[in-house]
């Protein structure tokens, strides 16, 4: 009989022989001690310890016959051992019964096997009692196996406790927790493991509700600049009861120690949660070696991120050899970010053949980089059939790309309704396009809602325009933070509007140094490159009297095309002298569409005499206006004009 949970010493304590070979039945094994000495079965001595048990059975010694009953059938030499248990049995010896039946049970009998073991836990064996409860669940006689099982567990026997927490925990019982408690009190691992879960998951829900989950490994990967569903190992939500947490990771740790894999993996990823990385890649190494493919995959991941990749790529090729699709991918983008890309094909087709949609994902990825787009297509739209958001987001972006708006917009949906920002926000551009700008909103506010920056962005500047300024700083500022130079630019603007008139300095009176919060918010933006932010920063530093640093943002922009910022450039250099320098930015400034620069430029040509270029330069100046531009150079050419006819 294969007994349920580990396979821990469940012979009393004082009546024991230790192990030559370990099996499931080793735990439903009893023996006994004859003369009350222990018997001593280690390599040294175990030929000497049969052939003096032997020689008392022989004799008529049922002791003696139980346990050397017990030695053979641990052997696996049930032959042998069958007539000393039987001889020991109608001695009335309960632990022989209780082998016999394990015995019988290993030849096929079962129902002679329930016999014996029913006579043994009459006779007050738990390991029988546990055995027999076993027996009666495995045929569907629920209320029998209840009553033998706890017989078992309230004799104090760790299995009989568990398989009866068990088969509580199958009814939702809420007494299953109490017996898994009395297990892992004795030592049973499966047990704590499973203590340990329900603590956990009964802490998530009391903050985060049922669907609260308990282990959570890194489940995908996707190279490049996919976003990828993947997450860590989860100790729980902030604000949780940490009691329950706290002793949660007390069992998890406990049946780690005893060498429980999973729990050696779920421990290692609520340390790495908490930021306890070396004590975590322990856990997950103690897991590893032991077989666990999860705990590999997460040691390498582990590793990349310290900086080991090559150590990595040995634990994630262990992982994957033994099926964990995420190490194949893993590996995958490995291989993809060398440039190897047959090598990176290779593993993602074997990450999907190991049943992860995420391989198929990351196929599209590698296609679509290398301009593959049919392949892309085939390989996005695999992924998202099999229910992957963010290959629904690529897929319906592809579609769009090429012109398919109407197969384009079901995949947004279908990804934005799974949970897929990105796809919210692509689908604020897609009802934009058409105008749709309240469904557009709606659907800007989803995404913004959820972190996306640009759609936070979006949102405010809805915000402004329609007058809803309270909103749209709120969405400015999140964007801002996330950022976005043109949310902190807007942002800026908002704040400077509302900033009260300092008017004319009054004399002696101290310059303020200290910078508003508008003021660093347009310095943020100009420092990210937004263009009209540099040219205001300009404006800023050149209103405090500090020319070099208005200089500064004003190249900046104009080097980087804005024509403000070359004509604002062209003032400085002209108060400072450089008039000739002047003239080169505002000529640049003037060619991008910018009046006052050609205005400037005609002045500059009119005082040097050159009256043809200065009418150029009006003329160019009135077709660009502004109105009061335009108004000024028909004035300076008219008298240009008549200076050259005179």
């Amino acid at each position: 009989m294969e007994c349920m949970g580990d396979r821990a010493t469940l012979l009393e304590t004082g009546r024991f022989v230790q192990r030559h070979v370990k099996s499931a039945a080793d735990d439903i094994i009893e023996a006994v001690v004859a003369g009350g000495e222990a018997v001593d079965t280690t390599a040294e001595n175990e030929t000497e310890t049969e052939a003096r048990h032997r020689r008392a059975a022989e004799s008529g010694d049922a002791a003696s016959m139980s346990v050397l009953g017990a030695l053979l059938l641990r052997r696996g030499d049930l032959d042998g051992a069958e007539p000393y248990l039987r001889g020991a049995t109608a001695e009335g010896d309960r632990a022989a019964a209780n082998n016999l039946g394990v015995l019988l049970h290993q030849r096929g009998y079962a129902e002679e096997a329930a016999g014996w073991w029913r006579v043994a836990a009459v006779a007050g064996s738990a390991p029988a009692a546990h055995a027999l409860g076993r027996h009666h669940r495995e045929r569907g006689d629920e209320p029998a196996a209840e009553y033998w099982l706890r017989q078992s567990a309230e004799q104090g026997h760790a299995l009989g406790a568990y398989a009866l927490a068990d088969l509580l925990e199958h009814r939702s019982d809420v007494g299953a927790e109490r017996w898994l408690r009395a297990a892992a009190e004795r030592g049973h691992r499966e047990a704590a493991y499973r203590l340990a879960l329900a603590l956990e998951r009964r802490a998530q829900e009391v903050t985060r509700g049922p669907s609260a989950s308990g282990l959570s490994a890194r489940d995908a990967l996707a190279h490049d600049t996919a976003q990828a569903d993947t997450v860590k190992g989860e100790s729980g939500a902030a604000g949780a009861p940490s009691g329950e947490l706290t002793e949660a990771e007390q069992w998890f740790r406990q049946a780690a120690a005893r060498g429980h894999r999973r729990a050696a993996l779920h421990l290692g990823a609520i340390l790495e949660k908490r930021g306890e990385l070396k004590e975590a890649g322990r856990w997950y190494l103690s897991s590893a070696k032991e077989g666990e493919a999860k705990a590999a995959c997460a040691l390498g991941f582990l590793l990349r991120d310290a900086g080991d990749e090559e150590s990595a790529a040995v634990w994630w090729l262990r992982a994957a050899q033994d099926g964990d699709g995420n190490a194949a991918n893993a590996l995958g983008a490995l291989h993809a970010a060398r440039g190897e890309q047959q090598t990176a094909e290779r593993w993602y087709r074997a990450a999907m053949d190991a049943g992860d949609v995420n391989g198929a994902y990351n196929l599209g990825l590698l296609c679509a980089a290398q301009d593959r787009v049919q392949h892309a297509e085939q390989w996005y739209r695999r992924a998202a059939y099999a229910g992957h958001r963010e290959a629904a987001n690529a897929l319906a972006v592809l579609l769009l790309q090429a012109g398919d708006t109407d197969g384009a917009e079901p995949w947004f949906s279908k990804a934005a309704e799974a949970g897929s920002v990105d796809a919210a926000f692509n689908l604020g551009i897609l009802y934009a396009g058409r105008d749709d700008d309240r469904t557009a909103l709606s659907w800007y506010e989803r995404a913004a809602a959820a972190g996306h920056t640009e759609a936070a962005l979006q949102v405010g500047i809805a915000g402004l325009r329609d007058g809803d300024e309270q909103s749209a700083e709120r969405h400015l500022r999140c964007a801002a933070g996330g950022g976005s130079a043109e949310a902190a630019f807007r942002l800026a603007t908002v704040l400077d509007a509302r900033r009260p008139d300092p008017g004319p300095p009054a004399l002696g009176a101290p310059r303020e140094e200290e910078k508003t919060e508008c003021e660093e918010w347009y310095e943020r933006a100009a420092q990210q490159g937004h263009r009209r932010a540099q040219v205001r920063v300009g404006m800023l530093a050149a209103a405090r009297g500090d020319v070099a640093e208005a200089a500064h943002w004003y190249r900046e922009a104009a080097e980087a095309g804005s024509r403000n910022g070359a004509f604002n450039l062209g003032l400085l250099l002209a108060r400072e002298g450089s008039e000739r320098e002047a003239a080169l930015w505002w000529t640049r400034a003037a060619r991008a569409g910018h009046g006052r620069a050609a205005l400037r430029l005609a002045l500059l040509a009119a005082r040097r005499g050159e009256l043809s270029e200065g009418r150029r330069w009006c003329a160019t100046a009135v077709e660009l206006g502004p109105a009061e531009v335009a108004e000024r150079a028909a004035r300076l050419s008219e008298a240009l004009h008549q200076e050259l006819t005179a």
